[in-house]
């Protein structure tokens, strides 16, 4: 992998990964254009680029960090120990998943509905609209919908702005309760997979990650306040069109063998 190829991932992670469009998928299309392996390197390299994410959830959000939002994070922990506790037993079933073929097809599945729960909730009033007055019971619900995050492909933004508009939150509510649900995921995910790779973590690597890193973060930090702005004018619409579209294009991508199969 060179600079050039890290800027491209970089900014890819940062556009997709608090989008509910699953930025593994465009990770996994985007590694096969640029003619990368899956080798332990670049996966280690992914786990930089997702760290730099976090840290713009930490810079859009630093006013949440602090002792009087103690209430809110212990929401957050418990929405995020549905999917800690499935995740930790059955990750060996889960990494049976992936390939490539389930990836595009709950591309789809998500993009549907999104569709369908904008049409039937377009006119209801939310009954919390500021992320600091979600419930507990609210937010062990969207705990649950974010499990099915563990199906590739799914989004884990998309799963749990889903289970937040189902039980009541607004739109920018949502997104933003996604934002901080994804810092105890992404952190526990992260952490184990640097602890895994961080051998790989070369000297000659260093000039590589730190393209990447700088990259995801500010393209992140932009890019969750742009979607902010987006919800207060607009749907998900545009999300669920867009998520169909990419799965069609990925399943003709993999049926024409211009895409592996497995990632």
């Amino acid at each position: 992998m060179d600079i050039f190829q890290a800027i491209i991932l970089g900014i890819i992670e940062g556009i997709t990964e608090f989008l509910p469009i699953s930025s593994t998928g465009h990770l996994i299309v985007a590694s096969e254009a640029l003619g990368l392996v899956q080798s332990e390197t670049n996966k280690a390299f992914e786990v930089i680029i997702q760290l730099a994410a976090i840290l713009a959830v930490v810079a859009n959000y630093k006013d949440k960090f602090h002792i009087r939002h103690t209430v809110l994070w212990i929401k957050v922990v418990i929405a995020f120990l549905p999917l800690g506790i499935v995740g930790f037993l059955f990750k060996d079933t889960i990494k049976s998943l992936f390939t490539v073929d389930t990836v595009a097809i709950m591309f789809i599945v998500g993009g549907v509905i999104f569709l369908i729960i904008e049409y039937f909730q377009k006119d209801r009033t939310p009954s919390v609209t500021r992320v600091e007055d979600v419930s507990y019971l609210q937010a062990l619900w969207i705990g649950i919908a974010q499990v099915f995050a563990l199906v590739p492909g799914t989004s884990r933004a998309g799963s749990t702005i889903i289970g937040a508009l189902l039980v009541g939150l607004s739109r920018k509510a949502s997104a933003e309760f996604s934002f901080l649900l994804a810092m105890p995921v992404m952190v526990t995910v992260s952490g184990y997979d640097l602890l895994k790779h961080y051998q790989d973590f070369s000297g000659d690597l260093l000039p590589v990650l730190a393209a990447g890193f700088i990259t995801s973060f500010l393209v992140a930090w932009v890019v969750m306040k742009l979607f902010i702005k987006f919800l207060e004018r607009f749907t998900f619409n545009a999300f669920g069109i867009y998520r169909i579209l990419f799965g069609v294009i990925l399943l003709y991508f993999i049926y024409t063998g211009a895409i592996n199969t497995l990632p």
